[in-house]
């Protein structure tokens, strides 16, 4: 499921933005296809990687050092949403705190900070629909309704 939907269709989707003009839609979904595809790869028994560690400890701090780079770059791709629309500088903020609470979780090997992840992960992934059911609707010729992602206005 990560490696496919999360990762290669997600990064499909990205190099389908960049014919649309859509430069900040074409990185975004080609940057989180990239996660979610390295993340898979992390995770799989058959690469080695895991067993590559021999204490759990070292593994975890790994893991903390990965989680925490996503959570900068995810900082840095929030920057530019500011004015973009208001949905999609939410969508990035929960993300960054996901990142954030799941690099914790992995550096203390706290329970309380992963699941905070686990639940604005949940959290993410619901405005994460909610932007691509609008975009899809904000696409129709004629479609059964609108909703808005809050555009800024200066």
């Amino acid at each position: 499921m990560t490696i496919f939907t999360g990762g290669l269709l997600q990064f499909i989707a990205g190099m389908w933005q960049f014919p649309r003009g859509d430069v900040f839609g074409a990185t975004v979904f080609s940057i989180y296809g990239a996660f979610w595809m390295s993340y898979s790869m992390i995770l799989l028994p058959g690469t080695g990687i895991l067993a590559s560690y021999s204490d759990s400890r070292e593994l975890a701090n790994a893991m903390g050092i990965y989680l925490i780079t996503w959570f900068v770059v995810t900082i840095f791709l929030s920057l530019p949403t500011i004015r973009r629309n208001f949905a999609f500088t939410i969508f990035l903020s929960i993300l960054s705190v996901t990142f954030l609470c799941l690099a914790v979780g992995e550096f203390t090997g706290g329970a309380s900070a992963t699941r905070g992840g686990g639940v604005t992960g949940i959290m993410t992934a619901i405005v994460a629909y909610y932007i691509g059911i609008s975009e899809l609707l904000a696409a129709e010729p004629r479609p059964i309704m609108k909703l808005p992602q809050g555009h800024w206005y200066a």
